[in-house]
């Protein structure tokens, strides 16, 4: 992202420049002392550690994220009237689940393909970014800052640290009710799950193996974070691969059949277009994994991923649901709750819709 902001550092200044004036003659951002339009900012530290001023009055927020769209997702949940864009083209299987309102918002890209030529007119007074809270991050932080002349303040993506992440980004866009409710259920689920998974006895936990792609054929190491929901819920991955060998790697049929697994878990490829229903049938069909116990129990399920995913890609609060499915996946025994209204609550209170039986079905079958 730094040698992209390189490339476009002239048209960038010059473009902010252009927005400074124009925010100098809009309501809130003037400098006249005879009237009390003065710019008002609070300084608020970040999950960086970062001290951002961030405008008491915020209407508009172009997110990003260098773990994919975290912070979008996030602010979706929180405020969708305050979302500037999307990072990238919905598909109709996340229209399927966003408000009709907002499918056709500006689409801005992401990585080196963002448009912040556009990003600076449709003028956001604030930045936020979702994800990894390392060294890198910051310095991207800090130069995009600098070059579009916007605060940006950065928050946690990881899944633990949902609810601070929450009550924080409510309070900067000034939306502290709704910030607090999703954090709230954050804290409820995470308590729920320290005791759901402490009553499960060790001689009872599960292997899982999950798989991404067409083949089904990449997978996420233990202690990833493409494989934190599974290890969550008390699960026990089998991919316990070499430390540093990646979040995410190719592995042979040779591989599975040697891991053996009780419990596959498929994504699927949303890129092409093959759906994890679509993974499963595929992986039961083939003639290679007879013998796999999994298979062998009719224990192959596809992870439900709309309008976002609920295990992986991208790795954000949209997984709070996908705790509960797994849970009750994987451990059906122990799952002393009902599947079907915790996902219509999560729902009407994330992605602000009443799931209908259609949607629902099509939610657990895509």
């Amino acid at each position: 992202m730094r040698k992209h902001f390189l490339l476009i550092m002239t048209t960038i200044m010059i473009l902010a420049a252009a927005l400074l004036t124009a925010c100098g003659n809009t309501e809130g951002n003037t400098n006249n002392d005879n009237d009390n339009d003065v710019a008002q900012v609070t300084t608020i530290t970040d999950m960086a550690g970062r001290e951002v001023a961030v405008p008491n009055k915020v209407d508009k927020v172009y997110t990003y994220g260098s773990s994919g769209q975290i912070s979008t997702i996030m602010l979706y949940c929180l405020d969708p009237d305050k979302l500037l864009g999307w990072n990238y083209e919905l598909n109709d299987l996340e229209k399927a689940f966003i408000l009709e309102e907002y499918h056709d918002l500006t689409v801005y890209g992401m990585g080196d393909s963002v448009n912040y030529e556009a990003i600076i007119a449709d003028g956001p007074q604030l930045v936020v970014t979702a994800g990894k809270l390392d060294e890198n991050a910051i310095a991207d932080a800090d130069a995009m800052q600098e070059q579009l002349g916007i605060p940006v303040f950065m928050l946690s993506g990881d899944l633990q640290d949902s609810a601070e992440a929450f009550r924080l980004f409510g309070q900067i866009i000034g939306n502290e009710e709704a910030g607090n409710a999703l954090a709230d259920y954050a804290d409820k689920t995470f308590a729920w799950l320290d005791e759901a998974v402490a009553a499960i006895p060790e001689d009872a936990k599960v292997t899982v193996y999950y798989g991404n792609g067409e083949n089904s054929l990449n997978t996420a190491a233990a202690g990833s974070t493409s494989s934190q929901v599974l290890e969550m819920v008390g699960a026990v991955n089998v991919a316990d691969l070499e430390a540093g060998s990646g979040n995410r790697m190719d592995i042979s049929k040779e591989q599975i059949l040697a891991w053996d697994p009780q419990v596959v878990i498929l994504n699927g490829e949303p890129k092409q277009d093959f759906t994890a229903n679509m993974a499963v049938e595929s992986f039961m069909a083939d003639p290679d994994f007879a013998n796999v116990t999994a298979v062998k129990n009719g224990q192959v399920y596809g992870s439900p991923k709309a309008p976002f995913s609920w295990i992986d890609r991208p790795p954000g609060p949209n997984r709070l649901i996908g705790l509960y499915w797994a849970f009750a996946t994987i451990y059906p025994d122990y799952a002393d709750f009902d599947l079907d209204a915790t996902i219509r609550e999560f729902y009407q209170l994330f992605y602000h819709t009443d799931l209908t039986d259609e949607q629902m079905e099509l939610l657990l079958n895509a």
